[in-house]
């Protein structure tokens, strides 16, 4: 091909892409965005996204950015029987990170300001393995509600497993598996995650080994040392 029709063709697509990307993008206003329960103002959902399902029991705050190719979903299959009012809830100012998955069965709730990375993946219901005659995938287990706190911040491909819950202004490492309770400002991470740092009132943020990092004030990269 000739390199000046080549280059005249893919500056048409990416063009193109750009213009999809404003155009598919689920904003207030939208037709996509009047099926969800409610959709806060100057929130959006990239384009494309990969499953948006049961979009009636879904409730976004204000300011949300959520990425390209994520799922959000309640229930099983669409217009699922006895879905919950409020099956997934994400609070104001929350961002959520490409190709993450959130499913819910009878609650997700995320509070302000929480922050995911890339590749995420929060359900509140597994399977069971106890029938050794029923395929697995046929043997739904229970819901357990799963819900993180205000401020927090889930690393790059976390996992979140049913019935955790995560305190606010806490931070899950990359690559970690949670399971159970972390507390307000704790730093977890590992599969299974295990602490790795918690704050200290008077102290600072303290490690599994006694080890202390000094409190800092303000944003990153203008802070300042107060313990």
């Amino acid at each position: 091909m000739n390199i000046g029709i080549k280059s005249l063709l893919n500056r048409g697509v990416l063009a193109g892409w750009r213009w999809l990307d404003q155009i598919g993008k689920v904003t207030p206003g939208t037709r996509a965005a009047a099926g969800f329960g409610s959709f806060g103002a100057h929130s959006s959902i990239g384009f494309p996204s990969a499953t948006l399902m049961n979009t009636r029991s879904i409730h976004i705050g204000s300011g949300v950015i959520v990425g390209r190719q994520v799922t959000l979903s309640v229930g099983y299959w669409p217009d699922f029987p006895g879905i919950p009012e409020r099956g997934l809830v994400i609070g104001d100012r929350c961002v959520i990170g490409d190709r993450s998955g959130l499913v819910a069965h009878e609650l997700i709730e995320l509070g302000d300001d929480v922050w995911f990375g890339q590749d995420v993946f929060v359900c509140d219901a597994s399977h069971g393995y106890q029938d050794p005659d029923l395929p697995i995938g046929n043997q739904f287990g229970d819901h357990l509600p799963v819900r993180i706190g205000s401020g927090s911040w889930v690393g790059h491909g976390a996992i979140i497993l049913p019935g955790t819950t995560i305190g606010r202004n806490a931070v899950v490492a990359a690559g970690s598996v949670v399971r159970g309770e972390v507390e307000d400002h704790c730093v977890v991470g590992g599969a299974p995650a295990k602490l790795i740092r918690r704050l200290e009132p008077g102290v600072g943020w303290v490690g599994r080994r006694g080890d202390v990092r000094p409190v800092r004030r303000g944003y990153f990269g203008e802070e300042e040392e107060s313990a």
